[in-house]
């Protein structure tokens, strides 16, 4: 009797098809969309205030988006690869070099402390900077709030100081051991943004290293099974849609650009750079003082 052998059929873990399509590869015209972005108001900023768990990769996708619009690795933002803990302590604004060294472009990203379980940013400092009231420089204390006496606090905050768009970062490789205390803390800040008519974002960073199959392809990224339920639950846990989450490869460990990891990139930034800009729009429509905070 001869008997057969029989293969066991697993499951792949990825889709048949991505699940959010991307021009792999294809990069320019995102770039150029976002080289070629102009407030409609003369002199107008957009600000991007990123904010997330230490370690997330704020810093880095800061020193990413310059690197992609400059075409050469770019490290202004400082990134500590040693510690779990933040390594940035004060409210820094970072412009984007254009051409030259006189001429930037019209938005900025702020970078603040991370969000730890028992310590980190303030969840009070993280909104008085939304509103518009912490001055560059200003060091993070983490037992009280920035106070109205502090030379650092902003008293009439105008509409370049305030900001238009939230983006959360955070790390795919720990989206499941996330504390509930930063989980709480990120529902918090977003409610209060809500309230602030600021829109929000979140970009899951490390994608290639908390799942193999983006490893070995970064384009499986939206194929992976695995990278779709962690973002769904994700979604879930802190409230942000689906359709506002996007996940990137910061540069960190390349010395030469990636026309995959720029693609999400650019990506994210073109939908980043989109509803701040709505935000500014609406800000200006309703506040012309820019000063109702």
């Amino acid at each position: 009797m001869s008997w057969i052998k029989s293969k066991v059929c697993r499951p792949s873990p990825l889709l048949d098809e991505p699940w959010r399509k991307i021009n792999w590869g294809d990069n320019r015209t995102d770039l150029q969309y976002v080289k070629d972005y102009r407030p409609h108001t003369e002199g107008q900023q957009l600000r991007i205030l990123l904010h997330g768990p230490a370690g997330a990769g704020k810093s880095s996708f800061i020193n990413s988006v310059q690197s992609v619009l400059l075409g050469r690795m770019y490290a202004h933002a400082l990134v500590d690869n040693t510690s779990g803990d933040s390594f940035t302590t004060k409210y820094k604004t970072y412009k984007i070099q254009k051409g030259n060294p006189e001429t930037f472009y019209p938005f900025v990203f702020s970078d603040i402390m991370g969000l730890e379980p028992t310590s980190g940013v303030l969840v009070s400092d993280v909104i008085l900077a939304m509103q518009g009231h912490v001055k560059d420089g200003y060091r993070f204390d983490l037992e009280s709030k920035l106070s109205e006496h502090d030379g650092f606090y902003n008293r009439s905050p105008n509409l370049n100081d305030q900001v238009h768009v939230l983006v959360c970062v955070a790390s795919a490789c720990t989206l499941a051991q996330m504390p509930e205390e930063v989980v709480k803390k990120i529902r918090n800040i977003r409610k209060e943004a809500s309230d602030l008519g600021i829109p929000q974002v979140a970009l899951i960073t490390k994608v290639d290293l908390a799942c193999p199959e983006v490893n070995k392809d970064l384009k499986n990224v939206y194929k992976s099974k695995y990278m779709k339920e962690k973002m769904e639950q994700f979604s879930v846990n802190v409230g942000i849609p689906m359709n506002c989450i996007f996940p990137v490869k910061n540069y960190h460990e390349k010395t030469d650009l990636d026309d995959d990891m720029d693609s999400l990139i650019l990506n994210a930034m073109k939908y980043i750079i989109n509803w701040g800009n709505d935000c500014i729009d609406f800000r200006s429509q309703s506040e012309p003082s820019g000063r109702n905070v």
